[in-house]
């Protein structure tokens, strides 16, 4: 097994609380316990975190919850693990796993970079989603992005052979940069054909920020590469 210590300290991410509903703040008062976990630092279980052995997703920035919120609904067959350190998006997830009845979700809101390097182990995944994460659009900020060869290296060490890891963006400098980065992975093959786009599968619902991003002229990017 690989050395599971973090390869990199510069964070994808800046936190920002901002301003917390009732029903959020409720939410993680109340089904964090049902629903959250915490890296303890030993990996993830799980058969037992869930009560079965069905295939399990990890999607890494899921923002307010509604695109994991209905692949959980729509894919009951799979489980989902989701990663958020928006704590106001978590709490609004949290609300609409019990108001939904989801049971195959869990939600973890610390650095995903440390949870796959500590918490998840080799070939335990089907599937890594990340859906249109902050692009750091200046050129200084570029190593800020979350999508970098030694976290897509650990992410292809946890999927099992046939399993998929799946970008998304509508910033095309960011799209090049993954193509860039997932065209020299090792153990993978680009579904679409080498350097090539995909098309968007329909199990990736529509989000706000595509909407967002084809009402401001942008195009969306999708690409999908599964270990061999």
């Amino acid at each position: 097994m690989e050395d599971l210590t973090p390869l990199r300290r510069i964070r994808s991410f800046v936190r920002r609380e901002g301003r917390m509903t009732p029903a959020q703040r409720r939410a993680l008062d109340e089904l964090w316990p049902h629903f959250g976990l915490t890296c303890q630092g030993t990996l993830l279980d799980f058969p037992a975190l869930f009560g079965n052995t069905h295939p399990v997703f990890l999607e890494i920035g899921f923002g307010m919850g509604n695109s994991l919120a209905q692949m959980a609904k729509s894919q009951p067959q799979h489980n989902f693990l989701g990663i958020e350190v928006h704590r106001p998006g978590v709490g609004t997830l949290l609300n609409r796993l019990q108001e939904e009845q989801l049971p195959n979700v869990r939600v973890m809101d610390s650095d995903a970079v440390d949870i796959v390097h500590t918490c998840i182990g080799p070939r335990t995944l089907a599937g890594v989603l990340i859906f249109f994460p902050d692009p750091w659009m200046k050129k200084r900020h570029h190593k800020r992005r979350l999508v970098q060869a030694p976290l897509i290296a650990a992410l292809c060490d946890r999927l099992q052979p046939g399993g998929i890891i799946h970008l998304a963006t509508d910033w095309e400098d960011y799209a090049q940069h993954m193509l860039a980065v997932m065209e020299q992975v090792p153990g993978v093959r680009n579904r679409a054909g080498a350097n090539l786009y995909s098309v968007r599968p329909e199990y990736r619902p529509i989000t706000k920020y595509e909407t967002r991003g084809q009402r401001l002229g942008h195009g969306v990017w999708d690409l999908i590469y599964e270990r061999t």
